[in-house]
């Protein structure tokens, strides 16, 4: 391809910093990634910092007779290096995730390892947000950047086999394949991350922090010591590196949307093709500027390398749909045949899997390398914590034998032919084109057809993918049509400023002594004038109705009702009074917001509600799923729409029965094992549990 020049990377606008490596490369499919990791750890001399999103103690770095868990291989480090301290951040993850998480990791973490392996999980971001970067940085010399968290479901290599018996999780259970990449980095690049690093842990209030952990040589020379893998060849010397970031605006911290930033300046400098894999692909921004490039007369091909489709039936439902709106935005927009979208196919897959392409990556006109922890989906942009980095080299040849290595491998031919037939063909679209096989392993057509509106409830999809923090400015920003701001409307202003009077309670419940003053035992104490069973079911159904419309967390009085009252009892009394609560919020929200909908007929928010209205309960139920906003904040909104009050409880029990129903039952019967074990009430927490999973496997077979 021909260089154009040099990209601009603009520190404080689409990159934090631009720093040197002595040495980088990209490590394709974390098989590899492990093997180098494992390396590294063996020479690292005083500092570990381990930042992720999803981080397993129990998962095997590796496979073999000689593989080691990583909790294994962190502990053995500490125990032979007296001076290494080790730093583990993972995400304070949202409890929709807990099935798929070990419980009380941190707890077993920290207890029987070496007190220099030190270990915190960050809940320092907005609601709905979460920690998404994936680091590992080795003495501030050695850092790796991109997709792989150290977890489960992440190892495989690059056959991608469909029944490679290797591929299971720490649990024994088989996972499709699945494909990623990294970037390692040293020198200068490798400082920075580690500075980036512990800023995150500065954030997280952690009761300690790491601090840097000095200078030492770094150069090839140093032998053993050197924590650069042994494996992996640098495929660039001396060259720039780019960092950019996704921070949310959010508790007295400036946003930065850097990732967006470089995405969209990449987009518009792109001549020749952009490639890109990803695992989802919902972001608004970037739609309409791949759009806007795909318009015009001349232009790069857009490649786009996506998963068949993702892992849960709770994504399948949101982010599929979402990205299925996005491709037909630009398959419209394709007036010159330039974009492919894709998902890779394996032979033998049962037909509810596929590859999982995970990987975040991004190549640019044989020049421009770009690998982190973004994807392309709004809330990267600009909610959670993201790092990618980039490399921009227009006279080196690494990008192009990336490029060559990837899709070699998605078509299954070797770099050298299909790189021939890009250089016979002259357009990358044409040479995938040409090289895709109608059977055995390759590329396949991803369905980018639609049916019917978006299950989302807005246009941009920022309410089921939020593109920044929910607050009073989100609120106003999709609440007024922006003709009616400066005016104003006395009713509306009431409606936003009891909304944002209930946000306020609800963060009074969480970090001030107001969430003390209701505990269990407190409440025990309150309701023991109470002999009778109903009368304190009653009493109980109505302190839950109250409290949560008061924003105090719904999952705190779940708890509660189930030690109280049991598992049955507790999970009648829970989902009475939440629907309870729902319907007074909801009437509370018409009564104060619904006669501006009619007023801003035609406006955002007035499309908003017809959506709502057109999806009722499907879309109540997701939203019950999703942590988008507090409960009582939800049903205000939802009063405020087209929706009725039918559709909104109905909906709202479908999509509550599964949380509550599980930490009900399930906390009140292990309470009760606890208290009195023997063979009933162990019996009992066995029922639970299998009635857990029936109604679990139920409702995704319904909503699917």
């Amino acid at each position: 391809m021909t260089a154009t020049g040099p990209f601009t990377f603009r520190p404080g606008e689409n990159c934090w910093k631009t720093t040197r490596a002595a040495r980088a490369a990209v490590i394709v499919e974390s098989a590899n990634y492990f093997d180098a990791l494992v390396d590294s750890l063996s020479r690292a001399r005083r500092q570990v910092l381990v930042v992720g999103w999803d981080i397993d103690r129990r998962e095997k770095l590796g496979r073999g007779d000689g593989a080691r868990t990583l909790q294994d291989i962190l502990c053995q480090r500490v125990e032979q290096n007296e001076a290494l301290d080790i730093w583990l951040l993972g995400w304070d993850y949202n409890p929709v995730y807990a099935t798929e998480r070990e419980w009380f990791q941190e707890l077993k973490l920290k207890v029987g390892t070496h007190e220099r392996l030190h270990v915190h999980f960050d809940g320092q971001h907005p609601p709905g947000g979460s920690q998404h970067q994936k680091l590992v940085v080795i003495d501030d010399r050695v850092a790796y950047c991109g997709g792989i968290d150290l977890s489960r479901w992440r190892w495989d290599d690059a056959s991608h086999a469909p029944d490679d018996p290797r591929r299971t999780d720490p649990d024994g259970k088989a996972y499709p394949p699945f494909h990623d990449a990294m970037m390692v980095v040293d020198g200068d690049a490798a400082a920075a991350l580690g500075e980036l690093a512990r800023a995150r842990w500065a954030w997280s209030a952690a009761d300690t922090e790491p601090t840097p952990p000095g200078h030492e040589e770094n150069s090839p020379e140093t032998g053993d010591q050197d924590p650069w893998p042994t494996g992996v060849e640098a495929t660039w010397r001396d060259t720039p590196v780019a960092i950019a970031r996704t921070l949310p605006d959010w508790d007295r911290r400036h946003a930065a949307r850097e990732v967006e930033s470089l995405w969209l300046d990449m987009i518009g400098a792109a001549r020749d093709y952009l490639y890109i894999e990803n695992q989802y692909f919902s972001s608004a921004s970037l739609t309409r500027a791949l759009a806007e490039s795909l318009g015009q007369d001349s232009g790069p091909d857009i490649i786009l390398v996506l998963p068949r489709q993702t892992g849960g039936w709770l994504e399948q439902v949101t982010m599929d749909e979402l990205r299925r709106h996005r491709l037909a935005a630009l398959t419209e927009a394709d007036r010159h045949n330039r974009l492919r979208v894709f998902y890779p196919h394996q032979p033998g897959l049962a037909d509810d899997e596929c590859i999982s392409v995970h990987a975040k990556l991004a190549i640019m006109d044989d020049r421009l390398v770009r690998v982190g922890s973004a994807n392309t989906s709004n809330r990267s942009m600009g909610l959670d914590s993201e790092c990618d980095l980039a490399i921009d080299t227009p006279d080196e040849p690494g990008p192009a034998a990336l490029l060559d290595r990837l899709l070699a491998e998605h078509l299954d031919v070797d770099p050298e032919t299909f790189r021939s037939t890009f250089q016979e063909r002259g357009r990358l679209a044409a040479a995938v084109d040409e090289l895709r096989q109608d059977a055995g392993r390759t590329l396949n057509p991803l369905d980018t057809r639609v049916a019917g509106a978006p299950l989302d409830l807005d246009a941009d999809g920022d309410l089921l993918d939020p593109s920044e923090p929910i607050d009073s400015g989100y609120l106003v920003t999709r609440a007024v049509p922006e003709e009616d701001r400066p005016i104003g409307n006395r009713r509306l202003i009431g409606f936003i400023a009891f909304v944002l009077l209930m946000l306020a309670l609800g963060a009074a419940w969480r970090w001030t002594p107001l969430g003390e003053s209701l505990d269990a035992e407190q409440l025990r104490g309150w309701l023991s004038v109470f002999d009778d069973g109903w009368t304190r079911f009653v009493a109980i159904l109505g302190v839950v109705t109250v409290a949560s419309l008061a924003m105090l967390p719904l999952s705190v009085l779940v708890v509660v009702a189930a030690v109280l009252l049991g598992p049955w009892q507790g999970f009648a009394c829970s989902m009475l009074g939440a629907l309870l609560s729902g319907a007074a919020s909801f009437q509370i929200g018409k009564w104060m917001g619904g006669t501006l909908l009619e007023r801003y007929d035609g406006s955002r928010v007035h499309r908003l509600s017809q959506r709502l209205s057109e999806r009722g309960i499907m879309a109540v139920a997701v939203l019950r799923m999703i942590p988008v906003a507090p409960y009582t904040i939800v049903n205000l909104v939802a009063g405020a729409s087209h929706l009725g009050l039918t559709r909104f409880i109905i909906g709202s029990a479908i999509g509550l029965a599964p949380g509550i129903g599980a930490l009900t039952l399930f906390s009140g019967s292990l309470v009760n094992a606890v208290k009195d074990p023997g063979p009933g009430t162990i019996a009992a927490l066995a029922v639970v549990v299998i009635v857990i999973g029936i109604a679990a496997f139920g409702l995704k077979r319904v909503l699917k």
